[in-house]
Formats: structure tokens, C-alpha cells, sequence
């Protein structure tokens, strides 16, 4: 499926995310992988939405 990259690449930040937590990794490394992870899975949520057709919801 075409979504399969972004997808892998969403798992794999926040794979990075959580080990930099679990090593004790400086609380801005560790808020930028959770910044960069939430950002890819809500890539991937719209990609989604916009595959089935759905307008995704505009927040302001």
C-alpha cells in the first residue's frame, strides 16, 4: 500500500522515542522523537482519510 513508508516511518519514531525516554536521554532529545512521532502518525491519519475520501477536520 502506498501509506506502508510513512507508516514504517512513524513506527520507527516513536520506536526512537521510547528508547531515548527508557535511557534517560535529555528531556528535549526526548520531546523532539515525541514531537517527530506524533507528527508522522497524524501524516499517516490524514493520508488515510484522504485515501477513504474523508475531509479531514481543520483545527484552529
Amino acid at each position: 500500500m502506498a501509506g506502508d513508508p510513512l507508516m514504517q516511518q512513524a513506527i520507527d519514531a516513536m520506536r526512537r522515542y521510547h528508547e531515548a525516554e527508557a535511557a534517560g536521554a535529555s528531556a528535549a532529545e526526548v520531546e523532539r522523537l515525541h514531537l517527530l512521532a506524533e507528527s508522522l502518525f497524524q501524516a499517516v491519519t490524514d493520508y488515510q482519510l484522504q485515501v477513504l475520501g474523508v475531509q479531514a477536520v481543520t483545527k484552529h
